[in-house]
């Protein structure tokens, strides 16, 4: 019996996201799914976390309006990415003016892009991240402005997409998942399917 075939299909996935991405994504596993859409929470956090518990927290909050409509049976997706500079976390960008903000601070450097992942039942949850590395070239001003003002990268962690035009001409490097920086890191994702519904252990 295969788990995408078989025995997934006795359970009903469902993906707690508006992103457009993250549905084209979990469409390349093969998957059925359907998508529940709520009041979108705001990106808030504890002071002194790990980026990568942030990324978890606010993945798991994402979920928790949800759990009450869940079902037996049921398994959500709950997910978000962050970009750790250093320090420093950039979610998304407010306006015009802090996307290019966010993006001067990336040109030239290497960041971390983190996606929380959150998968919950009506009788578990489980958090996990993926990391990936990313280093941008140096862009000239016009050219962010171009990409901001063409792309309006507004709904995206660090002002930008790499899927986009500026991932094209602007992304040197990549260590880790490439799925990842557009929001879903679908293999683990995948794997970890697997445990949560014990195909796998």
């Amino acid at each position: 019996m295969g788990f995408r075939d078989d025995y997934i299909k006795s359970y009903k996935i469902l993906l707690g996201s508006r992103s457009p991405r993250r549905k084209q994504l979990l469409n390349g596993l093969g998957l059925d799914f359907e998508i529940w859409i709520k009041e979108e929470q705001e990106e808030i956090f504890p002071d002194g976390l790990h980026p990568t518990e942030v990324a978890t927290y606010l993945a798991k909050a994402k979920a928790d309006p949800y759990l009450s409509d869940l079902l037996n049976k049921d398994i959500l997706i709950t997910a978000d990415t962050i970009v750790a500079l250093g320090d420093e976390i950039l979610l998304k960008p407010a306006s015009r003016t802090e996307a290019a903000s966010s993006l001067q601070k990336l040109l030239g450097r290497e960041h971390i892009v983190i996606t929380g992942i959150c998968l919950s039942s009506t009788d578990k949850c489980t958090c996990f991240y993926s990391e990936t590395n990313v280093k941008f070239a140096s862009l000239d001003e016009d050219e962010i402005y171009y990409y901001i003002d063409n792309y309006a990268p507004y709904d995206k962690a660090g002002a930008y997409g790499i899927q986009e035009w500026i991932g094209y001409i602007g992304v040197e490097s990549i260590n880790g998942s490439y799925f990842n920086v557009m929001g879903l890191p679908v293999q683990k994702l995948y794997k970890e399917l697997k445990i949560f519904t014990g195909y796998k252990t």
